[in-house]
C-alpha cells in the first residue's frame, strides 16, 4: 500500500507540474501531459479505493 500512496503522489506531482506550466507558461504542450496525468491519477486512486477495503476488511 505504501508503494502505491508514492505512486499516487509522484503522479500528483508531475500533474501539477505539467499544469503550472500550461497555465501559469502558457506552454501548450503541457495540456496533454497533464490530461494524461489525470487518467493515471484515475487509475492509482481506484486501486487504492480496492486494496483500502480489502485492507479494512481484515
Amino acid at each position: 500500500m505504501k508503494d502505491l500512496v508514492a505512486k499516487i503522489n509522484a503522479e500528483f506531482e508531475a500533474f501539477k507540474t505539467e499544469s503550472e506550466s500550461l497555465i501559469e507558461k502558457g506552454v501548450k504542450a503541457a495540456g496533454p501531459r497533464a490530461r494524461k496525468s489525470t487518467l493515471e491519477l484515475e487509475k492509482l486512486l481506484k486501486e487504492f479505493r480496492k486494496v483500502s477495503v480489502e485492507e479494512s476488511k481484515k
